[in-house]
């Protein structure tokens, strides 16, 4: 990527863009134009030929209108908005198959990430790696949101055979072609950053800040719980007839256990407890198929989705 003195900043918005931003939003009035600020600051310093494409992911504030100014203000500035909620995952999609630029950085909107961060992304793929990863340092997140984290990242470095740190990270740089043969999957997956390094892409990991949200996560207990799941079905190969397996080994296994300990009380006591011992096994069968029918659940919406050939996102309005 070439570099520019100040005086050719203003000429880089004109020029093909080098980099593409791609950031998903939704009701982040209240970020817009301090995180715009930022990113202007990084990209005048730098000296950057870039567009931003955000995508508003069905706002119900004044999200739409601040892009909209943004987007008259300055040609650099890409818009799509959807029709409704379609997720983050379908909003990054929107914005990565738009992308134009040799480098794309993928970021969130909520000014948990520092655009001032973007030069050193940028750096470590110029180097010579396909990702740049961004690693967050000093994580302002609760403990019920870096907790189940840890256990998401660990799934995803034994699944995909990746050994970086936080594969949660947004905030990435990545070279334009090993993403595009990816987006037939991107966005019907989530973790677009696991999807392209599970195919061989080279990636470094980058130290980059993370600020607390001003709002509470809208990651929930639950949503975390699918997400974890989510992981499962899409980056282990075989898992139920796995899981299968290893249901019917301890269940013999306790089976046997408890019958020959019974037997023995029996013998002994001439009182065998079998009734309480009975229920614990049920609760665990129980509590072992419920997981099991989950992550069928997962298989079985993912068929739907595709047997019913439903687009991932439907678009409002487009601008640039």
């Amino acid at each position: 990527m070439a570099t520019e003195t100040a005086p050719q900043a203003t000429e880089s918005r004109l020029r093909a863009p080098e980099v593409t931003i791609v950031i998903p939003l939704l009701n982040e009035q209240a970020t817009i134009e301090k995180l715009w600020e930022g990113i202007d600051r990084a990209l005048a310093g730098a000296g950057i030929a870039a567009e931003v494409i955000f995508v508003d992911d069905g706002s119900t504030d004044g999200t739409m209108g601040l892009l909209e100014g943004l987007h008259e203000r300055d040609p650099r500035v890409r818009v799509v908005s959807f029709k409704r909620n379609f997720g983050q995952h379908p909003a990054m999609h929107a914005g990565l198959s738009r992308a134009r630029g040799e480098v794309v950085v993928t970021m969130d909107g909520d000014l948990q990430n520092a655009p001032e961060d973007m030069p050193r992304l940028l750096a470590a793929v110029e180097s010579g790696y396909d990702v740049a990863s961004g690693r967050r340092t000093a994580r302002r997140d609760s403990w019920g949101r870096t907790l189940p984290s840890r256990l998401i990242n660990g799934m995803l470095r034994r699944f995909t055979g990746v050994q970086i740190s936080d594969f949660g990270c947004a905030f990435n740089a990545y070279r334009r072609d090993v993403v595009v043969p990816m987006l037939g999957a991107i966005g019907k997956q989530k973790f677009t950053k696991a999807l392209v390094l599970s195919c061989g892409a080279s990636v470094v990991e980058v130290d980059v800040d993370h600020a607390a949200r001003a709002d509470p996560s809208r990651y929930s207990p639950l949503r975390l719980t699918r997400l974890a799941l989510h992981v499962l079905a899409g980056f282990w190969p075989q898992p139920i007839q796995l899981i299968g397996i290893g249901l019917g080994l301890i269940c013999t296994a306790s089976a046997v256990a408890l019958g020959t300990y019974g037997v023995v009380f029996w013998i002994d006591h001439s009182n065998f407890p079998g009734p309480l011992f009975g229920g614990v096994v049920l609760l665990a069968v129980l509590g072992f198929q419920g997981f099991i029918l989950a992550l069928i659940g997962e298989y079985l919406g993912r068929i739907q989705r595709d047997v019913e050939g439903r687009p991932l996102y439907m678009i409002d309005r487009e601008l640039g």
